[in-house]
């Protein structure tokens, strides 16, 4: 897919930067003139994209979260992406109300909620990091981007 726009953030994974994360990516898809509903199913999944990337990537250390998001037409790609220790089972991980960290309280339903907002979710893990791929064809107003 060809991408008429385009960007790329990177932070360090602190719980604090998930709010920015999800503004900056929200910010970015106005281009696209989506509805109060489309934008905030985008927020929702970008927020427990990084959630995951803090949580569970760098357990014991401080680590890099980086952000693509590209936007073409009505379609908007979100690619997040870190360089921690990996998913060792990616089908059991995407389980509703599977957690590696049940001391901690988590439901265990980050994976399922990206599913139900967007329409696309692919995971790929290796021996460090993850990518998370979402996709989200919006039925909004006809986008800005062809304006100039």
């Amino acid at each position: 897919m060809e991408y008429k726009n385009e960007m790329t953030l990177r932070f360090n994974s602190l719980s604090v930067n998930e709010g920015f994360a999800r503004a900056a990516v929200a910010g970015f898809c106005v281009q696209l003139n989506p509805t109060l509903d489309e934008i905030t199913d985008i927020k929702t999944a970008v927020s427990e994209a990084v959630t995951n990337c803090v949580v569970h990537a760098y357990p014991k250390s401080l680590g890099q979260i980086e952000i693509w998001v590209g936007v073409s037409d009505q379609t908007v790609v979100v690619k997040v992406r870190d360089w921690g220790v990996g998913i060792k089972d990616i089908k059991r991980a995407r389980e509703p109300f599977f957690t590696t960290k049940p001391s901690e309280e988590r439901a265990g339903m980050g994976f399922t909620v990206m599913e139900s907002f967007m329409d696309n979710v692919v995971v790929s893990s290796k021996d460090s990091g993850v990518e998370i791929v979402m996709t989200k064809r919006l039925e909004g107003k006809k986008a800005m981007l062809n304006r100039g």
